[in-house]
């Protein structure tokens, strides 16, 4: 490896490190941007579920942690990392990144400017980073109990929003572009509390509801399974998830103890599930 490549690496695990003192889970990534280690899985002949339950590393946000020793870990196995992602959606700041690209011929900046104008809402100081193409990225926090998920041009053109399940490169990372930088002035702050009337533009639209009988099939099945699958630190976001679809699909009230008992298996407490649960239900448009 190339002296400047390890430069690179102990510079993004020192910036990692220091992300993390911020309470912020990060994970290693090559100079594409992607996550550095490979999946154990890759070999496999049919596609993995697994989301770091095989013990192994590689994969990808799964393996995003706060704890140094994980951290110093993940760098190990990944010599040549050069930056650094920051998972998003997780405790304790339930990260939201807006990701403001210049690479799609529309001006980003300003169609934030106008939804901000058409739903009264402002941007409050936050910690903006500078990515190599001039883009931004801001970072908000949203609360505890609410999944945003991740897309693409749907909030507005040339604006992505990274959620749940995804992840922003951090400052101070080296990718074959350039280097992610925090905007001047910015690099102190904490993540910003996500605006109410944002917040509600970020989340998908309520699926049109169609009763259907008191059974889960196969559907409810598998978001039980997707709750039992939670570690620690994901435990709320994916049952709010998963109530979400559930009274999104009509099978909200049958799912309601399958739910519960897959929440007190991962260690959340009855009381904690239910009130999750019951979040889920007002944000759908349905009585707890």
């Amino acid at each position: 490896m190339a002296t400047t490549d390890r430069q690179a690496t102990t510079l993004a695990l020192a910036h990692a490190l220091s992300a993390a003192e911020r309470g912020l889970a990060v994970l290693p990534l090559s100079r594409t941007k992607l996550p550095a280690l490979r999946s154990p899985h890759r070999d496999d002949p049919e596609p993995s579920p697994c989301h770091g339950e095989c013990g192994r590393l590689g994969h990808g946000v799964y393996d995003a942690s706060s704890d140094p020793a994980r951290i110093r870990e993940l760098f190990a196995a990944a010599p040549w990392a050069t930056g650094y992602g920051i998972a998003c959606g997780l405790p304790p700041h339930h990260l939201i990144g807006l990701d403001l690209d210049v690479k799609t011929g529309t001006d980003s900046s300003a169609a934030l400017r106008e939804l901000a104008l058409r739903h009264l809402f402002t941007i409050p100081p936050t910690v903006v980073v500078v990515t190599p193409s001039g883009g931004r990225h801001l970072w908000l926090s949203g609360p505890p109990d609410v999944v945003v998920p991740n897309s693409a041009g749907r909030l507005a053109p040339g604006i992505d929003i990274r959620g749940a399940g995804g992840y922003l490169v951090g400052p101070g990372s080296r990718t074959g572009q350039g280097v992610y930088a925090a905007a001047p002035g910015t690099a102190h702050l904490a993540p910003a509390p996500c605006p109410r009337s944002l917040l509600r533009l970020l989340l998908p639209p309520p699926r049109a509801h169609h009763p259907t009988p008191p059974t889960t099939g196969g559907h409810g099945q598998g978001l039980v399974q997707f709750v039992l699958a939670a570690h620690e630190g994901q435990r709320n976001t994916r049952l709010f998830w998963a109530a979400c679809r559930a009274y999104e699909d009509g099978i909200g009230p049958a799912l309601v103890d399958p739910l519960v008992e897959a929440a007190l298996t991962t260690g959340l407490s009855e009381r904690e599930a239910r009130a999750t649960i019951a979040s889920a239900a007002r944000l759908t448009g349905h009585r707890p």
